[in-house]
């Protein structure tokens, strides 16, 4: 038993060797400061997190070498834009790496616009007024797409289960999800929305559980892509998810609930006229404390991670990693305990804001 958990801990240690030797290989340009003696470069902590945590239009793995003999390992993704004058155009990322121009087109990498692809004249000035839409594929992208593949996947695989064995003692995949979703039905949905309306609203329960936890646990595995990308700290994502917990609760709310919102029992009429204002924005704050909520814990998990893996460039000590490595660890056991209660709380909070919204008024 203890040459097992020393082996799995050895393993663990050399798994968070190497995802530390791919992130300090990965540090790009942008991720380094100005040259000063003996011709090495000064760690920029803060852009190597930046460019890590922030969405992209390739996957950067590694660069190796330096000055004229660096060379950048990526994976391009497609550039999908489309502008009233030209069009669709649809290419490579890679002919817009290293702020190359290509069709009039260039991916800003400084500035107030960094990381957007801007019109850019014959001078090479940028049109910041007139954006092409942009429709591309990228780092986010390809990271939802795999977490709904998966997702796809592993329920695909539970339906043909009960389909060749029926409702009996849970066996393979059966075995994890089966109490994972029971656990929804039971202590989420069945307390907060109530027994005769729950069924209805059971779907997007469990489809934003588990996407939101696929997301999370993929995003805390830094390679190989499409593994690593901060999908569920995208406040684009978490936007969206609240967005379709407010439509689906403010679609599902009965004449009680607009009753409260517009006419609250028990408040003087020459009071209404302040309170429907209160009460709209209470409809609006909810989604957007599910957005926020979301965004920071993940965001805020990822850069804590490699603050303490740039200990150890910032130190420039192969001294520091066994500390770097201890604290990595410590964290992402956290993380991992953060990413089942982050989709967790999601989901209780979608299905009490539809329990609120549907609830029957008691008398």
């Amino acid at each position: 038993m203890k040459t097992k958990i020393v082996r799995e801990l050895v393993l663990t240690f050399l798994i968070c060797a190497i995802s530390v030797s791919a992130f300090g290989l990965g540090t790009n340009n942008e991720a380094q400061g100005t040259e000063h003696g003996g011709g090495d470069k000064k760690f920029d902590a803060s852009s190597f997190i930046i460019d890590h945590v922030l969405d992209s239009h390739e996957w950067h793995i590694l660069t190796i070498g330096e000055g004229a003999n660096e060379k950048n390992i990526a994976i391009y993704l497609p550039v999908i834009l489309y502008s009233s004058e030209k069009g669709f155009d649809i290419f490579s990322s890679k002919k817009l790496a290293h702020g190359h121009v290509y069709k009039g087109y260039r991916l800003e990498e400084e500035g107030d616009f960094k990381g957007k692809i801007l019109n850019v004249n014959a001078e090479g000035v940028a049109d910041t007024e007139n954006r092409p839409l942009d429709f591309s594929i990228t780092k986010t992208v390809v990271g939802m797409l795999f977490a709904a593949i998966i997702g796809l996947w592993i329920f695909l695989a539970l339906a043909r289960s009960y389909k060749k064995s029926g409702i009996s003692h849970p066996r393979g995949i059966q075995s994890f999800l089966e109490p994972v979703v029971l656990f929804i039905r039971d202590d989420i949905a069945l307390p907060n929305i109530g027994e005769h309306k729950y069924e209805k609203y059971m779907p997007y329960l469990l489809s934003v559980f588990f996407f939101i936890l696929l997301n999370n646990i993929m995003g805390l595995i830094p390679f190989p892509p499409p593994f690593g990308a901060n999908v569920t700290g995208n406040i684009g994502v978490t936007f969206v998810l609240a967005l379709f917990t407010f439509l689906i609760t403010q679609f599902s709310g009965n004449k009680n609930h607009w009753k409260h919102v517009f006419a609250a029992p028990g408040v003087p009429t020459w009071l209404l006229p302040i309170m429907i204002p209160v009460e709209i924005i209470g409809l609006i704050s909810k989604p957007f404390a599910l957005m926020i909520r979301l965004f920071a814990n993940i965001t805020a998990g990822h850069i804590i991670v490699l603050s303490l893996i740039c200990l150890i460039f910032i130190f420039d000590s192969v001294w520091v990693s066994p500390v770097s490595i201890l604290f990595v660890v410590f964290m992402d056991c956290i993380e991992l305990f953060v990413a089942f209660l982050q989709a967790y709380i999601f989901t209780l909070l979608s299905a009490l804001f539809i329990g609120m919204a549907t609830a029957e008024e008691h008398h």
